[in-house]
């Protein structure tokens, strides 16, 4: 039998709001082992049966009881869910009852809203965030610099592009992403492109191990990958930095998401309003 505890995130929509409520619920699990797995569009009392059949075999085979992360809002398929032999957690309905009452009126029970196009203006903002950030990945464009609102820069391989491309279809911010080359490192300026921009700038770095190995994928090898290259670029880069008055965090062991809420904080960025 699987030592994994199975978890399955259950929604009438795409999952995505059950994913990340339920992943970051358990993030305060450490040492404990999951099987996830997300079940979308289960928006009617037949899929939802067929659900809670398949959950029960699940658990049947692996002798564990289910975990269940929901956010179907649809009736029907709520009445169903509910009688799946492991933990229900009806997302929803923990807070939802909460709501009505302090506003004083019904919810609508309507699905899919979490995600959709409701809002043209946000959701054509973020298109046109990552639009630029696609532009000005690793500085090949420096064409309206002075719009980008954050401008990450780091040695090769330190987590910039993803980061920027987070940014902006996450939170509609205009970033962009400039490497560090061998030249600026051992002159300790910035690319010119970027001077008198200093403000807008947050620094990267990383553990060497963890970058050698990184760029050995990409260049077995070589000498960009060497250890000892990747200990002087870090090196150089960190003093860099702290020369220029740059903020700057070790993205080893961070991710994504932890990256860009850290440089929001620091850069006091907030999310384009909606």
């Amino acid at each position: 039998m699987s030592s994994a505890r199975p978890v399955f995130f259950v929604s009438d929509g795409t999952g995505i709001t059950a994913e990340t409520l339920g992943n970051t619920l358990l993030t305060q699990f450490d040492g404990q082992d999951f099987e996830k797995t997300t079940l979308p569009f289960i928006n009617s009392a037949e899929r939802a049966q067929s659900t809670v059949d398949y959950i029960n075999f699940v658990g049947e085979q692996t002798g564990l009881r289910p975990l269940v992360f929901s956010t179907t809002v649809t009736d029907e398929a709520r009445v169903v869910l509910r009688k799946v032999n492991g933990l229900f957690l009806d997302l929803f309905d923990l807070f939802i009852t909460q709501v009505e009452a302090e506003l004083g009126v019904a919810s609508t029970h309507a699905q899919g809203l979490a995600h959709g196009l409701s809002d043209q203006r946000r959701y054509s903002a973020r298109i046109e965030a990552m639009n630029y950030a696609m532009e000005h990945d690793d500085g090949a464009s420096t064409r309206d610099l002075s719009r980008a609102e954050i401008i990450l820069i780091a040695p090769s391989r330190c987590g910039k592009t993803p980061t920027s491309m987070y940014l902006a279809l996450q939170f509609g911010l205009y970033a962009t992403n400039f490497p560090l080359t061998e030249d600026d490192l051992e002159q300790q300026k910035l690319p010119s492109s970027l001077r008198g921009l200093e403000k807008r700038c947050f620094g990267l770095t990383s553990d060497a191990e963890r970058l050698s190995q990184i760029r050995s994928e990409r260049r077995p090898g070589s000498r960009y990958a060497s250890l000892a290259q990747c200990s002087y670029e870090l090196r150089q880069a960190e003093q860099l930095y702290r020369r220029c008055g740059i903020p700057f965090v070790n993205s080893a062991n961070m991710s994504i998401e932890e990256i860009a809420a850290l440089v929001m904080h620091e850069k006091t960025l907030r999310k384009r309003a909606s």
